[in-house]
């Protein structure tokens, strides 16, 4: 597990000097001020907002059967929301209609409608194979 770990640490940062060097080496002049004030801002709002209210929601779902799965699919549902609540605040009309073609406020509802329905079939799925194993527990003597 330790190589892993240390295969994975390395992989990351790697990447993250990739991103830096993009940033820095590729982008216009004047851009890189506002890409790491969002990067800042990205950063806050998982800190600040994100993750209390992620362990908020796990504290609340303690005794649910499964919460994991349920953790799960709020974890996606609320990283979803910060990233879509900016783009639903600040749409506006782009000067090229053609940039911003879709409304934000109904795609962030389908993609929130899709991922409850993936954690469901989840929950479902577990639950199917939990029957399956006790049923097959149950067969061979087993309680």
């Amino acid at each position: 597990m330790r190589t892993v770990r240390g295969v994975l640490g390395a992989a990351g940062l790697a990447l993250l000097g990739c991103g830096c060097w993009l940033l820095f080496a590729e982008t216009r002049h004047g851009t890189v001020g506002p890409v790491l004030l969002w990067l800042a801002g990205s950063v806050a709002a998982h800190d600040f907002l994100l993750v209390p209210v992620v362990l908020l929601a796990g504290l609340a779902l303690r005794r649910l059967p499964a919460r994991t799965v349920w953790r799960g699919g709020l974890i996606v549902a609320g990283s979803l929301t910060v990233l879509a609540v900016p783009m639903m605040l600040w749409q506006g009309s782009p000067a090229n209609p053609t940039v911003l073609p879709l409304d934000y406020r109904v795609n962030w509802l389908l993609t929130l409608a899709g991922t409850a329905a993936a954690t469901l079939l989840v929950l479902l799925l577990r639950t199917a194979v939990r029957g399956v194993r006790a049923g097959r527990r149950h067969r061979n003597g087993r309680p």
